[in-house]
């Protein structure tokens, strides 16, 4: 080949190249939001007080047992692990973009042929290499290592408020048992001496036999009920031990002297535009930032089909000593200039596309359906709060009824103007009344836990 046409050839290699071009999908997509919330809001206020919101709860035990929680968490460790694994390959990404060096040394006795005697012969040299990013294969690897390593670090955010929503709710539900235990063990002393009067009437006569045993298979079946629901307390203390890592003899002490605090009407409100509220939900930009890394990947595997162009050289030096003489060497090389041209791979790299592609397309599919459920669960944690603000006032003026209703019948009872019958009927709805009202209160905590967790914890990315 002539001198002329090769360097033609090289002028038109570029050209050739630049035709080659990737072109990856939106790394940002809509998703479509309501424009106001569709729920009651609380207090028609703006977001606040959602950072550490559990300290504003004036319970310190509460503050402790999610500290605790935290700090063994698996959920949390797991996310701190993945952490480190996406910044592991982020560093590997970057790595493609820079020179490779590699050293290597060696050192020989024997007999050398080019001095024809014994020789102590040793090597030592550097070997670089670079391939030169043409088409932004490794650029778009390492934009999608970072995207997955800031969607990392907002799910350890998220497993820190799933934690912490986690303690509240079961603490929360702890503490409503252990009411109800106080109220079933009220109402089995209550319904004891019932049964003790209604077996001293019967003794003197003024009883019927059935109207005694009905007395004192009410109070067996009080002290049943107390039986099941201390089995029950149980049961949620030693599954808030699990979750916290505390010895169950001292979270039993700190419990009896923490006893349960009645739910705020108000811990914190979120804002008229739920956009605002998602942007701070971890998993919401964890999903948004897989849709970024997903398109990286698509660009990073169509650049797979165009050529690759590679740069390599080495320094080097050598010695050689025989016979009281040293002989030195040096050397080195720019190049080769190589240029890897795919032609025929049976549809491999075609098909990496393809997947990378549908991979895409699930991260926007995902990512959407993370938002639709991000306003979901706000709108009906605000439809909760709602509802339990109105039926609060209901369930104790109910239950300070039911309460009074009980006081005259068990009056009347006494002085022999009421049955038994009606007695007991009158102390089964007071029962229910009062535990409505515990369990209301349980049902706002919640609610409330709830709503905090739908807000995104006071994160901010």
């Amino acid at each position: 080949m002539k001198l002329s046409n090769r360097f033609l050839l090289a002028a038109c290699v570029p050209l050739v190249l630049s035709a080659c071009a990737t072109t990856a999908p939106p790394s940002q997509v809509v998703a479509p939001v309501p424009t106001s919330w569709q729920a009651p809001l609380p207090h028609q206020g703006s977001l606040q007080g959602l950072s550490d919101w559990w300290s504003q709860l004036d319970d310190p035990l509460l503050v402790e047992l999610i500290e605790a929680a935290q700090g063994v968490s698996p959920g949390i460790a797991q996310a701190r692990s993945r952490i480190e694994q996406a910044r592991a390959a982020q560093a590997t990404a970057r790595s493609a973009l820079l020179p490779a060096v590699d050293g290597q040394a060696n050192a020989s006795r024997g007999f050398n042929e080019q001095v024809a005697a014994i020789a102590t012969t040793a090597q030592a040299g550097l070997q670089a290499s670079w391939e030169i990013d043409l088409f932004g294969g490794n650029a778009a690897a390492q934009s999608a290592a970072n995207q997955r390593l800031a969607g990392a670090e907002a799910l350890w955010h998220e497993a820190r408020v799933s934690v912490a929503a986690e303690v509240a709710q079961q603490t929360s539900s702890l503490r409503t048992c252990l009411e109800q235990l106080r109220v079933a063990e009220r109402d089995a002393q209550s319904r004891a001496e019932t049964s003790r009067l209604s077996d001293l009437s019967e003794r003197a006569g003024f009883t019927a036999p059935a109207t005694a045993a009905l007395a004192r298979a009410s109070a067996a079946e009080a002290q049943a009920r107390v039986s099941q629901q201390r089995m029950q307390c149980d049961v949620e203390l030693k599954a808030l031990v699990a979750l916290t890592g505390l010895e169950e003899p001292a979270l039993r002490t700190r419990l009896a002297a923490s006893p349960a605090r009645p739910a705020p009407d108000a811990l914190f409100t979120v804002d008229v535009l739920p956009a605002q509220v998602l942007a701070q939900r971890p998993d919401v930009y964890s999903a948004e930032r897989d849709v970024a890394a997903a398109s990286a990947d698509v660009g990073s595997a169509q650049a797979q089909r165009y050529p690759r162009l590679a740069l390599s050289g080495s320094i080097g030096t050598a010695w050689v000593r025989t016979g009281g003489a040293t002989t030195d060497l040096n050397t080195w090389t720019l190049g080769p200039l190589a240029l890897s041209v795919p032609l025929f791979d049976g549809g491999r790299r075609a098909a990496q596309v393809d997947a990378a592609q549908a991979r895409y397309d699930e991260a926007v599919a995902l990512y959407r359906a993370r938002v639709r459920q991000a306003v979901s669960e706000v709108e009906q944690a605000l439809v909760r709060l709602q509802s339990t603000a109105e039926r609060n006032t209901s369930a104790r003026a109910a239950a300070a009824g039911y309460r009074t209703s009980f006081d005259a019948t068990e009056a009347r009872w006494r002085g022999g103007l009421a049955s038994l019958v009606e007695l007991e009927d009158a102390r089964r709805t007071s029962l229910a009344a009062e535990n409505a009202v515990i369990a209301l209160q349980h049902e706002r905590q919640a609610a409330w836990v709830a709503l905090y967790r739908a807000a995104g914890g006071g994160w901010k990315p």
